[in-house]
């Protein structure tokens, strides 16, 4: 276990980089690569990655799928893409990006179990030169990293770490916005645009709204970085948010959807589209390297259910004026606009959680919408009415439940 552990563990480079600037990858010199021709089955691989000065690293495995894992410290991806490294299509998928605060990620899903048998960073060549040899292993012989908790347990805090906002008063209503994807998971693709970029920009100018009138906002992320499902309900839970409010702008395929959608948490839900949709953004959060394999034991699940009897009434009564505003503002819709999904990022049961699909990049009219900053502005002031109407509605019934 000592020998594993220490693998998973990699040591300091003998030279950071240096905090003015950071360590860049040469794509052109990395590669991976696997011994023999035989695609039928599992290979010895080694990924190299050759990158401008040595920083510090750790490689471990993960499980659900098998997943090879590389962060590094002081290291940055720049432009270069996943698909451009030489043998990327021996694995499944392989995904890089931002992770937190200095650190950048690597994440390659195995097409099987393996083992890591050595890894080093070499500053002998003019390059430094991080290798990661790996080895197919039987099922029982696979270690990965026992949980995500563990793999990020040394790692800085997130890049903008959720402090509950003490000055706030106690009357005034905190909103959790949550920008979907971010950093190593940039959300769907399309034209050039990323899902990840608009739902920020769109967050970004809610918040700005929001406070003009009063309402306490927190965003899960602020800028182009990552942060796991469960995380984004923590952040909302620290900040003390009355409500939870996720932007999304996925894809589907061609014709299957189009306008803007409307998401409560619903366990029994069996729309087709929402639980593809559910599926991708799990997928999203496993590429990044996160585990999502842990379940709840039953007493938690007891208390999460009558949490939720409370929560799931006022997570529909907004999901109403949110559809209400947005007609109001001639925002195209789905045919639905209210739909039930087990979107996990929904699942929180002590806070009203809704998931928003602004459009989907993958339908022509919704991506000129999406970039359009006029019609961005007209969603974010059905966002501003809603969430206003919403909480006018949510005082009102509290002062006639205490009379």
């Amino acid at each position: 276990m000592l020998r594993i552990a220490a693998l998973l563990l990699a040591l300091f480079a003998p030279l950071a980089a240096t905090a003015q600037d950071q360590a860049l990858l040469d794509l052109g010199a990395s590669a991976l690569t696997a011994e023999g021709r035989d695609r039928g089955r599992p290979r010895p691989m080694e990924l190299r990655l050759t990158l401008s000065e040595p920083v510090p690293y750790r490689v471990f495995l993960l499980d659900g799928p098998p997943r090879l894992v590389v962060d590094m410290k002081g290291f940055d991806f720049g432009e270069a893409q996943p698909q451009q490294l030489f043998g990327a299509d021996l694995v499944p998928a392989i995904r890089w990006g931002r992770f937190q605060r200095g650190w950048s990620r690597l994440v390659a899903e195995l097409p099987g179990p393996y083992a890591v048998t050595q890894s080093a960073l070499s500053t002998k060549a003019m390059q430094p030169v991080l290798r990661v040899a790996l080895k197919p292993v039987k099922q029982e012989e696979f270690r990965p990293r026992a949980s995500a908790a563990a793999a990020l347990r040394n790692l800085p805090e997130p890049v903008a770490p959720v402090v509950k906002p003490e000055a706030l008063a106690d009357d005034r209503l905190i909103v959790a916005i949550d920008p979907g994807h971010g950093g190593i998971d940039p959300g769907a693709l399309a034209d050039g645009h990323s899902e990840a970029e608009i739902v920020l920009t769109v967050a970004l100018a809610a918040r700005d709204a929001l406070e003009r009138i009063g309402i306490g906002v927190v965003l899960t992320r602020s800028d182009d970085s990552f942060m796991g499902l469960e995380s984004r309900m923590t952040a909302a839970r620290l900040a003390g948010a009355d409500l939870f409010l996720s932007l999304h702008a996925d894809a589907l395929p061609e014709g299957e959807a189009a306008g803007a959608t409307i998401y409560t948490w619903d366990e029994t839900a069996n729309d087709a589209a929402a639980q593809l949709l559910a599926q991708r953004h799990e997928r999203d959060d496993l590429l990044a390297g996160m585990d999502l394999t842990g379940t709840d034991d039953a007493l938690a699940g007891v208390l999460m259910d009558l949490a939720r009897t409370e929560t799931q009434p006022r997570s529909e009564n907004f999901a109403k004026f949110l559809a209400s505003r947005m007609a109001l503002a001639g925002i195209e819709m789905h045919r639905r606009p209210v739909k039930g999904a087990r979107f996990s990022v929904l699942k929180s049961p002590d806070i009203p959680s809704v998931l928003l699909e602004l459009g989907f990049l993958t339908d022509p009219t919704d991506r000129q919408h999406l970039t359009d900053p006029v019609w961005r502005g007209r969603m974010v002031n059905a966002l501003v009415a809603a969430i206003n109407g919403w909480a006018r509605d949510e005082g009102a019934r509290a002062v006639l439940l205490r009379q």
